[in-house]
Formats: C-alpha cells, structure tokens, sequence
C-alpha cells in the first residue's frame, strides 16, 4: 500500500476511479475535498476524501480498484483519513452509502438518519441531490 495525499494533478485519475464505480463527483471542483490516493505503478487504484465543516466532517467516496479489493487497501485509506481528521479537529464523521455498510460497520459507524445529520452536511450537493434518499446515513465519532 502507498497511500498520500492526492494532489491537483490525480483530480482527473481520483474522478475517473470514482465514475468507475458510480461515486458522485459532480461537485468534486466546489466542495472543497482533501482526497488521500493509494498509488500502484503509478497509477491511483483507491481513494477517500473529506470534506470538512470546522468540528464535523462528511467522508466522501471511498473507492478502491477491482485489482487491489482484498488486500487491506480500503481499511487502509479509512484508517489513515480518520487519524488525519482526529489530528486536525475532526470530532465526528459523516457518510452516506449505497453499497458499504457492511464494510463501515465493522470499522465503528453506525446507522443514524439521514436528517439527524448536522445542519452543515445537511447542505452539502450531496446530501441534497447527489446521493438517492435510499443512501444508507452513517456517523462515527472520532472523540
């Protein structure tokens, strides 16, 4: 695993990992996302972002490649993420998901509804209107 922080220039590889996998990313240029890639060959084959409102924080789209799936590589990125949130803040955590709630589970989310979320994520393009109403809610606290 090589996990970094993603640059301007792994935008368009961060998007196209993320389309691949019918993540939204049509907000992707306003929201103000901090993405970590996991490189291989040169190549981004997973990524998570966060998009952070002072003390709360959504986690947006984590993806990782067919080829890397097994090997630790999304663990990897979530674990990472949530220790650079917990150092810069984060108190809690915010995700809607379609197909991982399994996955976010076992890493301590849990359930909550979709309008208990904080007013600022509330807001956001993808609570609004990127993500369907049928997107799983999940919170985990960092504290």
């Amino acid at each position: 695993m090589s996990i970094r922080a993603a640059t301007t220039q792994d935008l368009p590889s961060i998007k196209a990992l993320l389309q691949r996998y019918e993540l939204p990313t049509a907000d992707l240029d306003d929201a103000h996302v901090a993405f970590l890639v996991d490189e291989h060959d040169g190549q981004v084959t997973g990524a998570i972002g966060l998009q952070r409102f002072e003390r709360v924080a959504l986690l947006r789209s984590l993806a990782v490649h067919a080829s890397q799936r097994g090997a630790g590589t999304g663990g990897g990125l979530v674990l990472l993420l949530e220790a650079e949130a917990r150092q810069n803040g984060v108190d809690e955590l915010i995700l809607l998901t379609q197909t991982a709630q399994a996955f976010f589970a076992k890493r301590g989310y849990r359930v909550i509804a979709r309008e208990a979320a904080p007013a600022a994520v509330l807001q956001t393009e993808e609570f609004r209107s990127l993500c369907p109403a049928s997107a799983v809610c999940m919170v985990k606290s960092l504290l």
